[in-house]
């Protein structure tokens, strides 16, 4: 794993595994510099803090576990956009163990509101392309969605099970999909 840091990507990468390999708890500047064969000094240029560090590779986590597909067919279908936002919690969980629980409890503190935003701002596009997905779904009868009942607001409720399944570790999308079932369809 000794590798000539290149970029901020690099760091952000080794950072990536470290976690990957020893948990949350392995990250610091020194570990980083020493997994890329780099000064202490060197992950300074790119990061003021190991805060910054931490809250960067924590973003680079959850953007690698919720990236957009290439198979853009996961986005024309609800069932199938929910199917693969819980095989993606799955593997962000095999691959990073303990990650989202401990990366949670750690936003309970103040002193996290960087992280937390750039948490926020990774998952953003989540509950998004949901609202995006619902309105394409031609499987969704007429009349589902209301004025009080919005696609926004089933959005942020299907995005409010996620995230609560993700504390439980729970990524059996089956209870979800009826409630999209009998809400819906």
């Amino acid at each position: 794993m000794n590798t000539v840091v290149t970029s901020k990507e690099d760091i952000l990468k080794t950072s990536r595994e470290l976690i990957r390999q020893q948990g949350w708890s392995a990250l610091n500047i020194r570990s980083v510099a020493a997994a890329c064969g780099v000064s202490v000094g060197s992950i300074y240029n790119y990061f003021d803090s190991k805060a910054a560090l931490v809250s960067a590779a924590a973003e680079s986590v959850w953007c690698g576990i919720f990236h957009r597909p290439k198979d853009t067919g996961v986005f024309q279908d609800t069932q199938a956009c929910i199917i693969w936002i819980y095989e993606r919690m799955e593997y962000g969980c095999r691959q990073y163990p303990g990650f989202f629980t401990l990366h949670s409890l750690g936003f309970m503190q103040e002193d996290k509101a960087d992280g937390k935003r750039r948490m926020q701002q990774a998952w953003k596009h989540i509950p998004e392309e949901l609202c995006s997905v619902l309105k394409r779904d031609s499987r969704i009868r007429a009349g589902a969605f209301t004025e009080q009942f919005t696609v926004e607001k089933f959005a942020d409720v299907l995005f409010s099970l996620m995230l609560s399944a993700l504390l439980r570790q729970d990524y059996d999308s089956s209870a979800v999909l009826e409630i999209v079932r009998r809400a819906l369809y």
